[in-house]
């Protein structure tokens, strides 16, 4: 027998399935549809990583899985090429980062097919191909003319080093997601989608998902849902006011103070009111300077009293000073809080730096106000006739005493979508002579980015500086009218592209209705938990905003989500270019070809947790492919009784490992039976199934020796083996009996014992009579095949 040869084999079966177009979907109606989903990568310079080995090796066994058990599978593959990673990397070469894309994605595609990964290329999505933004532009279009879309001058998050706007949720810790460099607010206008008109929607929905606890919970939280009562707070002796929002009402006959975020309108206003206004300035452009975070989590309270302006209080006429200070956002609330130094730490440390009252209208005896605020529930004191109330009735009652609101507050914002960068999604938008904002038509999209422009970034949008721009602009709208020159945020790409890949190459749709009906919503999809509380989050958005104004008929886009873990160097610390670990597939892939590389990702660990690449391991799913190699001169007419019940229970645990995604396992019952097995002998047909049971982890090996047996037609289009049920089953078990939850004995019985049989068992087991004679049995719990637990 000829020795096992990864490389000829591997090349040799890829080539085969690229002539034959094995990646591509049946579209055969009577087959259930199966939609399992990657993250797309964005085409880095560097290539793939081995995170996207993992993460791609197993949506692809989970799709030839489904394949073979008779599914109709989708099984595209696209790339994220807009935005500030492929720019960067253009920038950083001198190159255009039209060209530094198409060659990556062509090396990415290569790198891809060497690893066995299934996709049909011929229908690749790519965002920055204008037949891709023209529906990007479309869906914008859509959103705008439905009032989901709007522009205004805000402060917004600012990096000065990408030299760009960005949405809160691209702001981590302080600091730029991308670059990490600090993050400031400067005062810009831009496009924002109204995506706090779904808060409630985005948090009551992930009910019906299955997706991990956690993912759901950190989404629950940044959208920060919180009821509580708006209060208006008058300006003495002037015809101004200002809201806040608390949910702590109850405490309202404890405000000593009031404060306004500097960027607050209302500042400004006051300006002739303020006698202090060069000091108040001069705090207000230093403000600037600071990250969102640093003003959250800053160890110093600073702030500056505007003097000649009082407020005065609702619930008790009492005149407050007003301050400004950097610790109240703009973007959170009303940008206005009432200050209760007794029972809000913030308040309190701001009220000790200023000598400000502390007054305790909240009765507690576990901490004294005088040390640190106490934040708890209680009943009410110095609060006139609410004295003696509990905080959550107060809560309601002090509201409606004041004439305030009860309402409910998000910590989430809209979505600033607009980027000062050029490599991006042009926004369809131009101008007026008189500054309207209208739509560009669908018929001139796609509204395509013009190439006669430096794409280094500058602060200023680079689309400004374009003279085809504003001729194109000014031959079809007529003299005068201006583009919009900012971009979308490369988000907004990568919100809707599970909606292009089932019709990729329509002219006419973004997807056509039939197509729709056929494959969305997606049934698996697989990435990192990083993208938790941005593409999750919006392609969720874009996905009920789509619904609402009848693009679609769904309104959630991934219906099952897991999350891969890390890739670690030997050593467990994450792989990076400037750690200099980095570990290429591409190396790996030709020491000890793709299918020794797949087992390895797969076998390392559970898929959602961080696994450690070890170079050795990876030797050792090699020889188990040699080992799977020579079962083959094993082959026999018959099969060995005795391996026969392992074999059906083979069978059946890989294919319930598939189905709950537990692929590490799946391998090394795999590797058992293997072992085992060497010496017996094995039937074509069941030889034939083992291989079948290996095919989707190892495609290339089962794929050789599948012909080798003598079949024509491809193992991945063979049907998924069945196992016999009365081999399947374990002879014996060992049963678990306890006594009021602890172990008290194990007993070896047959799988399908019944309670009544369990109890009677246990009941004249010697080591259990000690724990229970002379005492009332109150319970039995009966866990089928597992354990009978007394409770006396």
């Amino acid at each position: 027998m000829k020795e096992y040869n990864h490389k000829e084999i591997e090349e040799r079966w890829q080539k085969n399935w690229k002539e034959k177009r094995t990646d591509k979907a049946s579209e055969n109606k009577d087959k259930k549809k199966c939609y399992i989903l990657d993250m797309f990568p964005y085409p880095s310079g560097e290539g793939l990583h081995m995170g996207h080995a993992e993460s791609y090796t197993s949506t692809d066994i989970m799709r030839r899985h489904k394949k073979m058990q008779g599914f109709d599978v989708l099984n595209i593959q696209g790339f994220d090429s807009f935005g500030l990673p492929a720019e960067n990397y253009a920038i950083k070469t001198k190159t255009h980062p039209k060209e530094t894309t198409k060659k990556n994605i062509a090396n990415y595609v290569k790198q891809m097919t060497s690893l066995g990964f299934s996709y049909d290329f011929e229908n690749k999505v790519v965002t920055s191909d204008p037949e891709y933004y023209k529906w990007t532009q479309y869906i914008f279009t859509q959103f705008f003319k439905n009032d989901l879309v709007y522009k205004k001058t805000d402060f917004i998050n600012w990096c000065d080093s990408c030299k760009t706007g960005l949405a809160n949720e691209q702001v981590e810790d302080g600091t730029c997601e991308r670059c990490k460099n600090e993050v400031i607010k400067k005062e810009v206008p831009g496009w924002f989608f109204r995506i706090t008109d779904f808060s409630d929607d985005l948090i009551n929905d992930l009910d019906g998902l299955d997706w991990p606890e956690y993912t759901k919970k950190n989404q629950i939280n940044w959208i920060g849902r919180s009821e509580g009562s708006e209060i208006e707070f008058k300006i003495k002796d002037l015809d101004r006011s200002f809201k806040v929002f608390t949910t702590r009402a109850d405490t309202l006959f404890g405000a000593t103070y009031c404060v306004l975020a500097p960027e607050n309108k209302l500042v400004q206003d006051l300006k002739d009111s303020i006698e202090n206004w060069n000091e108040v300035e001069k705090y207000i452009e230093k403000t600037k300077n600071k990250s969102e975070m640093d003003r959250i989590e800053g160890k110093e309270k600073t702030g500056v009293k505007l003097e000649g302006v009082k407020v005065v209080n609702p619930a008790n006429e009492e005149e407050l000073p007003l301050f400004i200070s950097d610790y109240v956002l703009a973007s959170y609330g009303t940008g206005a809080v009432m200050a209760v130094p007794a029972h809000d730490q913030r308040d309190f440390e701001f009220a000790k730096k200023f000598r400000l009252d502390i007054r305790e209208v909240i009765s507690s005896d576990e901490k004294n106000t005088k040390e640190e605020a106490f934040v708890g529930i209680g009943n009410l004191l110095n609060s006139g006739k609410f004295d003696g109330m509990s905080s959550e009735e107060a809560k309601k009652k002090i509201t409606e005493f004041v004439g305030g609101e009860l309402k409910i507050n998000y910590r989430l914002r809209d979505w600033s979508v607009s980027r000062q960068r050029y490599w991006g999604s042009p926004i369809p938008i131009v101008y007026s002579p008189e500054g309207e904002a209208k739509l560009v038509p669908e018929e001139h999209l796609p509204w395509t980015l013009p190439e006669d422009v430096d794409f280094v970034p500058t602060g200023e949008a680079p689309l400004k500086k374009s003279k085809e721009l504003l001729e194109r602009t000014e031959k079809i709208f007529g003299k005068g009218w201006t583009p919009e020159t900012d971009t979308l945020d490369t988000f907004v790409c990568s919100s809707w592209y599970y909606l292009r890949y089932p019709d990729p190459k329509n002219s006419e749709a973004f997807c056509s209705e039939e197509k729709l009906k056929r494959w969305l919503p997606v049934d698996l999809y697989i990435g990192g938990a990083e993208h938790t509380y941005m593409h999750l989050l919006y392609a969720r958005f874009f996905t009920k905003a789509m619904k609402k104004i009848g693009l679609i008929d769904f309104s959630e886009p991934f219906l099952k989500l897991r999350h891969q873990g890390m890739v670690l160097d030997a050593k467990g610390v994450k792989m990076s270019k400037s750690k200099g670990n980095i570990v290429n597939p591409d190396d790996m892939v030709d020491r000890f070809g793709a299918d020794a590389v797949r087992l390895y990702v797969m076998f390392a660990g559970p898929l959602d947790e961080d696994i450690i690449w070890n170079e050795n391991n990876i030797v050792g799913m090699y020889r188990f492919l040699e080992r799977i190699w020579k079962l083959k001169e094993s082959v026999s007419e018959k099969t060995s009784e005795e391996i026969i019940p392992e074999l059906h229970k083979l069978i059946k645990k890989v294919g319930d490992d598939l189905d709950n995604i537990k692929l590490n396992t799946a391998i090394s019952t795999m590797m058992s039976f293997v072992n085992s097995a060497k010496s017996f002998s094995l039937s074509k047909e069941d030889y034939g199934s083992v291989l079948k049971l290996l095919a989707p982890f190892a495609p290339h090996i089962t794929e050789e020796l599948w012909m080798e047996i003598g079949n024509k037609d491809s193992i991945h289009a063979s049907d998924w083996p069945k196992y016999n049920e009365d081999f399947a089953k374990d002879k014996k078990i060992n049963f678990v009996i306890q006594v009021n939850g602890k172990l008290r004995s194990l007993i070896e019985t047959n799988p399908d014992i019944t309670g009544e049989e369990a109890r009677e068992l246990a009941e004249n087991d010697e080591k259990i009579k000690k724990w229970i004679e002379g005492k009332d049995i109150k319970k039995v719990i009966f866990i089928k095949s597992r354990l009978i637990n007394i409770i006396v």
